[in-house]
């Protein structure tokens, strides 16, 4: 299968391009950077150009059999205005133009377009969403909407479209395990807020595996919960990463007023969180590697641990 993708650069993308590549896919990913792409994804061609703008790009999206859309700048900042600008326009416009690249020639194709979990809100209870679950009404929850409006309007061209809602990715390079693990090897780390507030969660090769199905599987479309079928409160997910690097929690939960002051709205992502369940997963009887957090990170950090 010959799969365009966009964010392909990214700590996700770079994994997940490798995987599929070596399960003998054809991997094309559109970059503004192309050299630094051809040093860092040496598994996958280049196409230059600038996914949020029409381009020559688009010419290679429609040659493809499907198109895994990856692209969004990254939620972990200060939400000042011009970061929401971004936030929003990294996710709304790209996928626009994917899918207008697609509207020609969409008939009997694929499009696997990232959202997250954000789409349901951030809640403290202990209320359960499946993908049948009511959009919140906070930014992120507003921007998931926008994101995955624009995706679903490929199906106008005969494309199936899967809307993969993503939780937290836990991988080896890059994403928030190298924020937490150097802080827990020092000693520093701690739960955040209560602690009570959950977190979705799921391991890089279990999502390889779900973006491989939603590629693969022509009965799988719309929105799929991609997180771990056992999510885990703050606190337990803390406890869990002191035990596998094998350090103590010497420190109290930091304030979730602390956090608010600090980070503004963007605080509440992590004073709040949410309980989502892979509920379409399961009913195709799709079976999680890393269904628990303690599997999850002793497969990720055993090697840290030693």
């Amino acid at each position: 299968m010959r799969i365009f993708v966009t964010g392909g650069s990214g700590f996700v993308g770079k994994y997940l391009t490798r995987r599929l590549a070596e399960s003998g896919h054809e991997i094309v990913v559109v970059t503004r950077s192309p050299e630094r792409a051809e040093r860092d994804l040496p598994w996958a061609a280049v196409v230059e150009g600038d996914p949020k703008k029409p381009g020559i790009w688009q010419q290679e999206a429609a040659k493809s059999d499907a198109v895994v859309n990856l692209a969004g700048t990254s939620i972990f900042t200060l939400w000042t205005d011009s970061a929401r600008k971004s936030i929003v326009n990294s996710r709304v416009l790209t996928t626009r133009n994917v899918v207008e690249a697609l509207s020609g020639s969409g008939q009997g194709k694929t499009l696997v377009s990232t959202s997250a979990v954000g789409y349901y809100g951030s809640r403290m209870d202990d209320v359960v969403f499946d993908e049948n679950g009511p959009p919140g009404s906070e930014f992120m929850s507003e921007v998931c909407v926008k994101w995955e409006e624009e995706a679903a309007k490929a199906e106008q061209a005969g494309t199936r479209v899967v809307i993969c809602r993503l939780g937290i990715v836990l991988g080896r390079d890059g994403g928030v395990l190298t924020k937490m693990v150097p802080a827990f090897s020092r000693f520093m780390g701690t739960s955040l807020g209560s602690g009570r507030q959950w977190f979705a969660w799921i391991h890089q090769e279990d999502l390889y595996r779900i973006f491989s199905l939603a590629l693969e599987d022509p009965e799988l479309r719309g929105p799929v919960n991609c997180v771990a079928p056992n999510p885990a409160r703050n606190s337990e997910f803390a406890h869990v990463l002191a035990s596998v690097l094998r350090r103590p929690l010497l420190l109290p939960p930091v304030p979730a007023f602390f956090l608010r002051t600090l980070l503004g709205e963007f605080g509440n992502v992590l004073i709040k969180g949410q309980k989502v369940a892979p509920a379409k997963l399961l009913e195709r009887g799709f079976s999680f590697r890393y269904p628990t957090v303690r599997q999850a990170l002793e497969d990720l950090l055993e090697r840290r641990s030693d």
